[in-house]
């Protein structure tokens, strides 16, 4: 059982991977545009979408060390964002018999400064934020324990101060939405986090 588990596995991987390679080739370099963005997002979707496709995905979407041309309404972040916006857009219209059952959680694996450098965009930071989208999230809100960005409020005098720990919101959808415990949680899927406890109420 675990062998035919493992090869599908390896065969889904190879076919994400031929598809990435694809799209960068087609599209030039980073992330291969917000048409590639999304292409990528929705043949998870369609992995997803099927009665025996898996119930869980990760995606890693590249391109934002926004070091330089990050502000404004034609600067990378903006277009970054939209490229996203229209990736969850895609996703939710391929998995929309399944919508109100779906929790997606983005996030980031690190930050950025809180202060613009010389070429007009940020640094490697700290502090991020997490967004939680789908019709299974109890969503309408901000859920945080904000700092400030007071010079003494800063981390290391350059960052956003870190007050959440992202493990707790992914245990909090594991829970929630598939009832693991939080033993299971804190033994097996994100090893020695006892002290991180899963944040509840996140699934409606």
């Amino acid at each position: 059982m675990l062998g035919v588990a493992l090869a599908q596995g390896l065969e889904t991987e190879q076919l994400a991977g031929a598809a990435t390679m694809g799209l960068a080739r087609s599209a030039g370099p980073g992330m291969a545009g917000a048409a590639g963005m999304r292409r990528i997002a929705e043949g998870a979707a369609r992995l997803m979408a099927a009665d025996d496709g898996p119930r869980i995905a990760a995606l890693a979407l590249e391109g934002w060390d926004t070091h330089a041309n990050e502000g404004g309404a034609t600067g990378r972040l903006a277009g970054l964002l939209g490229s996203l916006d229209g990736a969850l857009a895609g996703v939710e219209e391929i998995l929309k018999p399944r919508w109100a059952d779906t929790a997606i959680l983005v996030m980031t694996e690190f930050g950025r400064t809180a202060q613009v450098n010389g070429t007009v965009g940020t640094d490697h930071g700290t502090g991020t934020v997490a967004f939680l989208v789908g019709g299974a999230i109890r969503g309408g809100r901000v859920i945080t324990d904000w700092p400030g960005l007071s010079a003494r409020a800063l981390h290391e005098g350059r960052d956003l101060k870190p007050t959440t720990d992202v493990r707790a919101v992914a245990k909090g959808i594991a829970t929630d939405l598939f009832g693991v415990s939080a033993q299971v949680l804190a033994r097996d899927v994100f090893p020695d986090t006892n002290t991180v406890p899963p944040i509840r109420g996140l699934i409606a």
